[in-house]
């Protein structure tokens, strides 16, 4: 796999992962507070978890997760689903297509809809795989023409993006959502997070064994300096 260019962190992770949840949130946070939103831009790529798995992620694992997750990172907005059962999203394809899709209008663009939308559906309970919901986020975002991406979700120009970096991912180097590349050649999966699981997914609970999240600081200074 190709290292990212300078002042780039590529991120690897699926729409619908708690763990790529507070991964993202901590990004964002850490880049505001170290002064580096300019010097550091986030390369969204798309593990998509229903494809590599075969099947929706079921809720069972992500209520158990969701609690979990939720207290490394509580200001990343988060809430067990609200909604009803019918509307409960088991595919994340069209919306991480969407975010591939911003990247014709910038990198910058395409981030804003990625927050946008794991803030719609951890959050709000919002059901992103509908497409008039994606576009809502979307216009959230505020930093989006939104007639710009409906037109490029309507024609599918992102959605060749969506099976390459599926079919890259399936060559072993990502080993999972989320996993962190830097223009240095670090790659890093969950970054800080080390956990296991009690039981089997979806009748046991995820424990957190440890968590360093002074680790995102270390991350972005290096890809900041690869640009200077």
């Amino acid at each position: 796999m190709q290292a990212p260019g300078p002042g780039t962190v590529v991120i690897w992770s699926d729409l619908a992962c708690p763990w790529a949840h507070v991964a993202v949130a901590r990004l964002h946070r850490v880049r505001d507070e170290l002064g580096l939103t300019d010097s550091v831009v986030l390369d969204h790529r798309v593990f998509p978890l229903e494809l590599v798995n075969g099947q929706p992620t079921p809720r069972s694992t992500l209520d158990a997760e969701i609690p979990v997750a939720g207290t490394l990172e509580p200001g990343a907005g988060w809430q067990l689903w609200q909604g009803g059962e019918s509307a409960y999203p088991v595919t994340t394809l069209l919306a991480m297509e969407a975010v591939q899709a911003a990247k014709e209008q910038s990198l910058a663009a395409s981030e804003a809809l990625d927050r946008s939308l794991r803030f719609a559906l951890f959050a709000q309970s919002r059901c992103i795989s509908l497409r008039n919901v994606i576009l809502d986020a979307a216009g959230e975002a505020g930093v989006i023409d939104v007639d710009a991406l409906a037109d490029a979700l309507d024609h599918g120009r992102a959605r060749r993006r969506v099976m390459d970096d599926f079919e890259e991912a399936g060559g072993g180097t990502v080993q999972g959502s989320p996993h962190l590349f830097l223009p240095d050649g670090t790659d890093v999966h969950n970054p800080g997070i080390e956990m296991h699981w009690e039981g089997e997914k979806g009748k046991g609970f995820p424990v957190v064994d440890s968590d360093q999240p002074d680790v995102y600081v270390d991350l972005l200074r290096a890809a900041a300096v690869s640009r200077s």
